[in-house]
């Protein structure tokens, strides 16, 4: 097909095979004489090495990964400084890693929706389906970051599962103690005084206004039954500086 000259198993038979050969250069020719030339190894800078290593799509990908928690955790966390700077930086090298590697948009623009969805989970009550399409996305995107039939240009699955596992796992779990946390009962505050039981400090009775003690203090009450002083009250609801109570039946 004329897509290549020689086949050659190391650089020494290349040399010997190209030795004599005719080359243009600049419109002259020259005759090669490579088959006894010393050779000299040119190692690749600290700035190649650093190149090369982010060309890496599994690196590029890891950066990407930080970079995009990073940002969460300082828009969740605003001052917090140090998630913002590790992932401003990481972003950036991921998208200079972007720029010579075969990327595709599609895949890019599916993991940065499951990071979206992640965040709306927190703040919307879908009991999990944002974070179940969230980790799908991130999946999705994951696979298809980068569109090549190469496999070393390619996202290993070994980087992507852990990754998406992780992500998946870490905004399941916040999603339960967010859960957790509304469902459990306040104990301070003006409503973590309902369900108390307080003594009657004085006579209660509909339209009534009266004393109560709860807490070790002294509050004003109203009730919609009488209730006798000495009688053990329990609260059902918080008025400003004023609480509602019943008569405990069963003290």
């Amino acid at each position: 097909l004329k897509v290549i000259n020689y086949i050659a198993p190391d650089l020494t038979n290349l040399l010997q095979k190209i030795d004599g050969k005719e080359v243009k250069v600049k419109d002259q020719k020259i005759r090669l004489a490579t088959k006894n030339a010393p050779l000299k190894n040119i190692d690749m800078s600290m700035k190649e090495n650093f190149l090369n290593t982010l060309s890496d799509p599994n690196f590029a990908y890891i950066l990407l990964m930080i970079g995009m928690w990073g940002i969460f955790f300082e828009l969740s966390n605003p001052g917090a400084i140090f998630p913002g700077v590790i992932g401003g930086i990481s972003l950036i090298l991921a998208f200079v890693a972007f720029q010579t590697l075969p990327i595709n948009y599609a895949g890019a623009f599916l993991i940065l929706l499951g990071i979206i969805f992640f965040i709306a989970e927190i703040k919307v009550t879908s009991y999990g389906l944002l974070a179940v399409a969230g980790t799908i996305c991130l999946g999705l995107g994951s696979i298809m970051l980068f569109e090549s039939p190469e496999p070393f240009l390619r996202v290993s699955w070994k980087v992507i599962l852990p990754a998406v596992i992780a992500t998946g796992g870490f905004f399941t779990f916040a999603l339960t103690m967010a859960i957790r946390a509304q469902m459990v009962q306040p104990t301070t505050g003006a409503q973590g005084l309902i369900g108390e039981i307080g003594v009657a400090r004085s006579k209660l009775s509909p339209g009534v206004e009266g004393k109560i003690f709860l807490h070790g203090e002294f509050w004003n009450a109203i009730s919609d039954d009488p209730v006798e002083e000495g009688e053990k009250v329990k609260v059902v609801a918080v008025d400003r500086l004023k609480v509602r109570v019943k008569k405990l039946e069963n003290p």
